[in-house]
Parts: C-alpha cells; structure tokens; sequence
C-alpha cells in the first residue's frame, strides 16, 4: 500500500492527461501548466482523459516516483468538479488520496466531529 504520512501536499491536477507520459513530461506539466516545483516533495496526481487510470509523481531523495494505478471496474471522481474555474490543480489531503484510490467519492464523504485537546494550565491535557 502506498503511503502518504511523509508528503508535504497533494495535488490533483484538473486537467486530464496522456498515460504514456514519464517522468519528465510529468514533471514538466509539474513546472508549466501547475505552477509549481516538482522537486519540493510534493505528490502530483494526474487523471487518464476516461478516468478509469491515475498516475502519481513524487520526488523523493535521490529521485522520482512514477505509480500508476488501473481501475478494473468504475472510474476515478473528476477533479474538475471539486476546484475553482481558473486552477489548475486542487489541493487534496493525504487521507482524500487514499479514498481517492480506493473509489470513494471525497466529495460527499462525512467526517466525523473529533474530540479535541489541549494543554491546560496545570499542564494537563484538557478536552474542548
């Protein structure tokens, strides 16, 4: 299963792309069309124009990551739905690309209200 509790951000990009692309297609789309570095150590994700395909591009130390992953049955939800008219790519967390990968829709997903804490003043943990 592929991880992402060490990736800074992730990006799913609007527009749908050739799967025959590499790498360095991949991280020219990165620079060019997205706007941003793809060495940073952000994780890219780009959709097949029939969405049943998704590949992710990732730098970590000492190089790129290419995975692609093909749907057997059903397709991918379409990012164009979820961001502004005018981005280019939307911002997504890593546990929505999780769901993302395993066909959930995040977009009507329910998340649940946590119980949160603090440091009170007797340094004890203190619900809010």
């Amino acid at each position: 299963m592929l991880s992402f509790a060490t990736i800074n951000r992730v990006f799913l990009a609007r527009d749908p792309q050739d799967m025959r692309r590499g790498i360095d297609t991949l991280a020219l789309v990165v620079r060019d069309s997205l706007g941003s570095n793809p060495y940073l150590g952000d994780c890219f994700a780009f959709l097949s124009r029939d969405r049943r395909k998704l590949k992710i591009l990732l730098w970590e130390e000492g190089g790129f990551w290419l995975c692609l992953k093909r749907l057997e049955a059903g397709t991918f939800r379409d990012p164009a739905s979820w961001c502004e008219s005018g981005s280019p790519s939307v911002a997504i967390t890593a546990a929505q690309m999780h769901a993302l990968l395993e066909g959930i829709d995040v977009r009507v997903a329910r998340y649940r209200v946590r119980q949160g804490y603090r440091v009170g003043d007797t340094g004890k943990f203190v619900k809010y």
